[in-house]
């Protein structure tokens, strides 16, 4: 990354100044053609130049999808087998990962540790830049560190431009200590890429604004995260149908969801689903279990305890093998 001694000695060559690292060199740093002279146009064309841009994301998150499915099923067997997911990021891709693993336990019920976040200057770089962190590797295996990673465990580092020096450290060093790894990027042919088991490549092309990765690559790297997330959480079995079976009704929100998912799941009234939700201890999976499986709570807690918590499995008192 460049610092203000590069950009002098630059200077004093008389040359012109190249990043180290080869930025000027990736398809998200390049200039885009369609939004040239962009600083000229109207609001109108503004937006229509985004929203244009914004439509070659979804083309380019599909090209990575046998990518992404191997990591789901990857974080599946981590999180079934007592593991951890843990993202490591900095900047713009380091907030979507914590948003990411902040939404899992309201989603899924899931314990805040089953899916952790890591990013260049800690919990308080969410709300303010803390840029000067991404420069060093060893701070992101020092961070990586601390959280003592395993073979259980999967670390995924998400990186636009694939090289942040931070999340490449942090990934190496858990991939040296047997976690497993992944990599979540917008450009071919990059550092983190080479320390990861998989890498998730999507390529949105340049920005419209050169270099601002908040954008196309925010967007493309939200999309996977959430494919990531949500299709780990369905082959736990933490989803029945496309219906939230494993929500914890922690607010006057989602008790009502939890009441409607019940009358859905099993096609029962309102006052039925209610009863049933007390009688199971407020708890929509033993609900569902009790009613599809026609069995009493003790029973349904027996049987989700046999299925890990999937509740398809725990109704037909199966197992499926991930």
């Amino acid at each position: 990354m460049a610092t203000l001694t590069m950009i002098e000695q630059s200077g004093a060559a008389r040359t012109p100044f190249r990043s180290p690292d080869g930025l000027q060199d990736i398809t998200t740093e390049t200039s885009n053609a369609a939004s040239e002279g962009f600083d000229t146009k109207s609001a109108l064309e503004i937006a229509r130049i985004i929203n244009h841009e914004d439509a070659k994301v979804a083309a380019a998150v599909k090209k990575a999808l046998p990518e992404i499915s191997i990591v789901i099923d990857t974080v599946a067997r981590a999180l079934r087998d007592g593991g951890r997911l843990i993202y490591v990021g900095a900047g713009s891709s380091g907030r979507i990962a914590a948003l990411d693993a902040s939404e899992c336990p309201p989603t899924y019920s899931t314990s805040p540790s089953q899916v952790q976040y890591i990013m260049a200057g800690g919990p308080k770089a969410l709300a303010s830049a803390s840029d000067v962190n991404e420069d060093s590797p060893e701070i992101g295996q020092r961070d990586i560190a601390r959280r003592r990673p395993t073979r259980k465990d999967i670390v995924i580092g998400v990186s636009a431009s694939g090289r942040t020096p931070y999340v490449v450290g942090a990934v190496e060093y858990a991939r040296a200590r047997g976690a497993m790894t992944a990599s979540i990027t917008c450009n071919t042919h990059t550092p983190v890429s080479e320390v990861s088991d998989t890498t998730i490549v999507v390529e949105v092309g340049p920005e419209v604004i050169s270099g601002s990765t908040r954008m196309k690559s925010a967007s493309a790297q939200k999309m996977v995260l959430n494919m990531i997330t949500t299709g780990a959480m369905t082959r736990l079995g933490y989803v029945y149908d496309n219906l939230m079976v494993n929500v914890h009704m922690k607010n006057a929100k989602l008790v009502e969801r939890g009441i409607r998912v019940l009358m859905k799941v099993c096609s029962i009234d309102r006052d039925t689903a209610i009863r049933t939700i007390k009688s199971a201890g407020k708890s929509i999976p033993i609900a569902v279990v009790m009613l599809k499986a026609n069995v009493d709570k003790m029973e349904a807690v027996r049987r989700l305890a046999k299925s890990d918590g999937n509740v398809r499995l725990a109704i037909d008192d199966s197992r499926l093998e991930l």
